[in-house]
C-alpha cells in the first residue's frame, strides 16, 4: 500500500491568509526554516493506479496537479476513485465542490457527515447539480472493500465540538479510517481530527503499522494566548500535543513504525524545522508530516 499526503495544515493552511503569528511571518520572510503547506487530505493505493482520497480539501486541484500519479491518462484507467470523508468540515469537502467536472463521484461518509453536507451546508446538493453523486454509507466498525488489495473500517471519534449546522445525527460527526493491504494486512491510520485519545481510541491505534494523527495545536490555549481566538484546541475538537492529556506523551510509546503529526495549525511552532517544539518531537520518535511525503506501507 502507498500514501501520499497531498496536505498537511489546518483550515486555511500555511501560511494562512489573515494571519500575522510568528510561523507565518517565517514562512513569508523565509528567516526561519520552515515551508508553505496546504490544507489535510492524503491518497492511499494498493497499486499506484487506482487512488482513493481521504478528505477533499479546497486546495485539491493544485494538490493533484502536484502528484503525477493523480493525473488524467488516455481514458483508460479511472485514477480517482472514491473519497473517504471522516467528518464535514469545510477544510475537509469544499475539494467537492471543485471536482464537479467528474462523469461522477463515490463519496464514503456516515450518515450525519452526509446529513450534514446536503441540508447543512448543501455542498453534495450543489455537487449533485453538476455531476452524479454516489453515497456509501459509513458504519463505525464494518469492514469495506477498497477495491482490489485495500480496505477500511471506520471508527467513531467522540467530540463535544459545538455543531454549527442542525438536524445531523450527533453519533458519527468524526471518524477515523483502518485503511488495510490486504495482501500484507499492514494497515494506515488516519485520524486528522480528536478531541480526546480516550483509551478505546488508543486500542485502535495500537497495532497500526503507520499513524497519521492530529497535530492541530501544540498547547490548548494556544490561540487565546496568540490573542487570535477565544478558543481553546480542545473547544475546537483537537487534543494539544503538548501538555495534560497532550497527545504526546500518550503516543510516542506506542510501537508503531511511523507516528506522524498532520492538520497542523499555522499556530502551532512545530511548523517551525528549528523550534525546540521540533526538536522534541524528533527526541521522542514523533514526525511532522509535510506537503508531498510519501510511505509504503
Amino acid at each position: 500500500m502507498w500514501m501520499r499526503v497531498l496536505g498537511s495544515a489546518a483550515g486555511g493552511g500555511f501560511p494562512q491568509w489573515n494571519c500575522a503569528c510568528p510561523q507565518c511571518r517565517a514562512v513569508r520572510s523565509g528567516e526561519r526554516p520552515c515551508v508553505p503547506r496546504s490544507q489535510s487530505s492524503i491518497a492511499v493505493s494498493a497499486d499506484r493506479q487506482k487512488w482513493f482520497l481521504i478528505n477533499a480539501s479546497p486546495d485539491i486541484q493544485s494538490q493533484i496537479e502536484s502528484f503525477p500519479a493523480l493525473h488524467p491518462d488516455d481514458g483508460s484507467v479511472a485514477r480517482l476513485q472514491a473519497v473517504l470523508l471522516t467528518d464535514a468540515e469545510l477544510d475537509h469537502t469544499l475539494g467537492l465542490l471543485l471536482m464537479r467536472e467528474g462523469r461522477g463521484l463515490e463519496v464514503h461518509a456516515t450518515e450525519s457527515v452526509h446529513e450534514t453536507l446536503t441540508t447543512g451546508t448543501g455542498i453534495l446538493r450543489t455537487l449533485e447539480a453538476y455531476c452524479p453523486v454516489t453515497w456509501r454509507p459509513v458504519v463505525p466498525g464494518t469492514e469495506v472493500v477498497l477495491g482490489e488489495g485495500l480496505s477500511y473500517r471506520a471508527f467513531d471519534v467522540p467530540t463535544k465540538k459545538r455543531m454549527r449546522f442542525t438536524g445531523a445525527a450527533a453519533n458519527g460527526r468524526v471518524v477515523g479510517y483502518r485503511v488495510t493491504d490486504t495482501t500484507s494486512r499492514r494497515s494506515l491510520l488516519y485520524l486528522p481530527c480528536v478531541q480526546e485519545l480516550t483509551p478505546d481510541i488508543l486500542e485502535e491505534l495500537s497495532d497500526s503499522s503507520a499513524l497519521l494523527v492530529d497535530g492541530t495545536c501544540w498547547r490548548d490555549d494556544e490561540m487565546p494566548s496568540l490573542g487570535l481566538a477565544n478558543k481553546t484546541s480542545r473547544d475546537m475538537g483537537h487534543v494539544p500535543i503538548d501538555g495534560p492529556g497532550g497527545s504526546l506523551g500518550l503516543l510516542s510509546p506506542l510501537p508503531i513504525d511511523r507516528k506522524i503529526y498532520i492538520h497542523i495549525n499555522n499556530t502551532n511552532p512545530i511548523l517551525l524545522d528549528d523550534s525546540p517544539e521540533r526538536l522534541h518531537l524528533d527526541r521522542h520518535g514523533m514526525e511532522v508530516a509535510v506537503d508531498g511525503l510519501e510511505l509504503e506501507i
